[in-house]
């Protein structure tokens, strides 16, 4: 039996907060399954966190979502006797009257002093839990205070804020103890305050970030080395972006990639920087930029051979993740007017080379051969001038150029 709980949930909180990047965390899922059906409540609370995905788990983890299994197991282990649980329970709003009268406690303070002596005795994730407490006014609901209960308003503003204020203890000690979850509630302390009663202290919560780096947090190497690089700090954020990225933080391979393709803060390499991309690839948030970039590296061949037909696949499956996005409208253009990687089709291709909003002389020359020489059957070769025209020193536009001239009578553009 551990210090706290039983082996398996003490094993558990190691592999899936305290030491969250040793990639045990699938390991200790099938252990707290085991143990939740053997009757272990505490077991069953934390799993039912697992289950809550990435608002109360490390991504990084891969664990299943399923918000129905979580409020399940939640209920189970309020009804298997976790102290813990009920705390969870409550906080989630999933401890209704007659759940309450099921679990083994005279009172929710009962249990609250149950995890309470935990967090005194050293347990982050009770410190954590005690801090939310206090965080998020359960306090309340522990004590069974109501506004009433006090002489006057000021008597109640000062006891809510005698209780909010001890959040901040309780978060800081979870935080440094290894559940990177009272950062969060930190920053948001820090920056916003409490409604009228807790002043923000905003000063305090930029230095989240780069604390949670250091203590370790993947996630939290990836939002310092965010902020450096957004700073320009570069040789700084590839450092975090790096650690972040060998830490197995998914987020964190767009940006390290991108330093290494254009050389900030480290020597350039696009091999390394498809590399990133690749692994970049499994992260939702980061899907459509990597697709997007690793295509373009596939389209001209830098740091991985050459191939069109893989630098198609990446860049449609970026824009029809989001077609709002036209980062890779060029290359896309480009596919279908070469019938590069994809059937040769100058309507679409003219479609994505219009949507480049940015100096493109590329996209230029190749609406200016499209609208000139009326391929896909729309001519107009004054429209295709001026596209070629617009795409200035590029060598082959000038050639395409020379095959027009102005009529002396009307100035009409034809060819020559």
């Amino acid at each position: 039996m551990g210090r706290f709980f039983s082996d398996t949930v003490e094993t558990a909180l190691r592999d899936i907060y305290y030491q969250m990047w040793t990639g045990r965390g699938q390991e200790a899922f099938q252990r707290l399954e085991q143990a939740s059906a053997a009757g272990d409540g505490d077991a069953s609370c934390l799993l039912a966190r697992c289950y809550c995905g990435g608002q109360y788990v490390w991504e990084g983890h891969h664990f299943p979502e399923d918000d129905r299994k979580a409020i399940q197991l939640l209920h189970k282990s309020v009804e298997q006797g976790s102290a813990l649980g009920v705390m969870v329970a409550l906080r989630s709003r999933e401890l209704p009257p007659d759940l309450q009268k099921k679990m083994p406690f005279s009172s929710l303070e009962e249990a609250f002093h149950e995890v309470l002596s935990k967090a005194e005795a050293g347990e982050p994730f009770c410190q954590y839990t005690v801090g939310n407490s206090y965080f998020w006014w359960d306090f309340l609901s522990i004590q069974g205070k109501r506004p009433e209960d006090f002489p006057s308003k000021d008597a109640f503003r000062s006891y809510l804020r005698e209780n909010i204020t001890r959040c901040e203890d309780w978060l800081w000690r979870a935080f440094r103890g290894g559940v990177f979850l009272g950062g969060y509630n930190l920053e948001n302390y820090y920056k916003n305050g409490d409604e009228d009663i807790v002043s923000p202290q905003p000063e305090k919560a930029w230095e989240i970030s780069r604390i949670g780096a250091e203590y370790g947090y993947p996630n939290y190497q990836f939002y310092y080395g965010s902020e450096l690089k957004d700073a320009q700090r570069y040789e700084e954020s590839f450092y975090w972006l790096k650690q972040a990225a060998d830490r197995g933080e998914l987020q964190a391979n767009f940006y390290l990639g991108y330093q290494y393709e254009l050389g900030q803060g480290v020597e350039a390499d696009s091999a390394k920087a498809a590399a990133c991309y690749t692994k970049g690839l499994e992260e939702h948030g980061f899907r459509i930029g990597c697709s997007n970039r690793l295509g373009a590296l596939y389209y001209k061949g830098n740091g991985v051979e050459q191939d069109y037909a893989k630098a198609f696949q990446l860049l449609k499956r970026a824009y029809d993740l989001n077609n709002t996005n036209n980062w890779g409208a060029y290359y896309l253009g480009a596919c279908y007017y070469y019938g590069q990687g994809t059937q040769q089709d100058y309507g679409t291709a003219r479609k994505f080379l219009e949507m480049v909003d940015w100096d493109c002389p590329n996209a230029y020359y190749l609406l200016g051969c499209l609208y000139a020489q009326g391929l896909g059957g729309l001519e107009d070769i004054a429209k295709g001038v001026a596209y070629l025209q617009k795409a200035g020193n590029h060598s082959q536009a000038k050639e395409e150029l020379s095959h027009y001239k102005k009529t002396f009578f009307g100035g009409r553009w034809v060819r020559r």
